[in-house]
């Protein structure tokens, strides 16, 4: 006989914390560790529902008043370049793409560190040493790829990809910051878009649109977006008010979220 029984992860609340796109703001996050069998499958589930990972662990908003952290991701077949975007791809048609596993080279920290310094240098991650750099590329328990991109020789960018079983997930992407006018990170979203269409996959998540910070506003350029917004995604629409206060009563208790959440089921089988 088979028996499917919910997978049932444990879920936990960070404190709160400064916000690190809105002054003023606290963030909470709502997470789950992916150490667990079936990790790609919770991982596969979790992202059609707002979350991100992050190494081994997978992670939501769950801010107590305030709701402008929304999960986003393009949808492929209704995705058409702009003018401005295919610019981008004729003026990058030079460079390479090659696909590997995720192993951290010396060649690729270089470049990260390069980023940082011209890009965020007093982000979160700008203390971050080869080792934690590491970390952050070789510790993933489902199937994650690097995707790099050079101009000959020299690697000029390069992305942490998570494969989904109905998109690509951009992880974390960085670039070389003398490239700048080529647009090389609107380019890398371009071409995980047209990577997601080869292999006939619908999405490519992009990580949290937070509207009103200005790091997160490239994201709504691209055509076929969808926001995840109350428990759904939705089509993007420029004109939409987006009310990001959050009255803490109207704040869903932690026990309720998770409680709403749809899970993967775990098959059973007995003889």
């Amino acid at each position: 006989m088979r028996h499917s029984l919910p997978i049932v992860p444990q879920f936990y609340v960070t404190a709160p914390q400064p916000c690190p796109y809105l002054e003023h703001r606290q963030e909470r996050k709502l997470f789950t560790s992916l150490q667990i069998d079936n990790a790609q499958r919770l991982n596969d589930c979790l992202s059609k529902q707002g979350f991100r990972r992050s190494q081994h662990v997978l992670y939501r908003p769950s801010c107590t008043d305030c709701a402008a952290c929304m999960s986003a991701r393009v949808n492929v077949h209704a995705f058409n370049a702009s003018t401005s975007q295919r610019r981008i791809i004729k003026k990058n048609v030079g460079l390479t793409r090659s696909v590997t596993s995720p192993w951290a080279t010396e060649e690729q920290f270089d470049l990260f560190r390069k980023y940082l310094a011209a890009r965020h240098n007093d982000g979160g991650m700008a203390d971050m040493d080869v080792f934690e750099f590491a970390a952050m590329i070789e510790e993933t328990p489902i199937r994650t790829r690097v995707i790099e991109y050079r101009d000959g020789d020299q690697l000029i960018a390069a992305c942490l990809t998570d494969i989904l079983d109905d998109g690509l997930s951009l992880v974390y992407s960085f670039f070389d910051p003398d490239y700048a006018s080529h647009s090389i990170g609107t380019y890398v979203i371009l071409d995980q878009i047209a990577l997601a269409a080869d292999y006939d996959l619908p999405y490519v998540y992009l990580g949290y649109w937070v509207p009103g910070s200005p790091k997160m506003g490239y994201k709504a350029r691209f055509s076929g977006l969808e926001l995840f917004r109350g428990q759904s995604w939705q089509s993007y629409d420029p004109a939409d008010n987006f009310d990001i206060t959050l009255h803490p009563l109207n704040s869903t208790p932690i026990a309720e979220q998770v409680a709403n959440l749809s899970l993967p089921e775990k098959d059973l089988r007995a003889d």
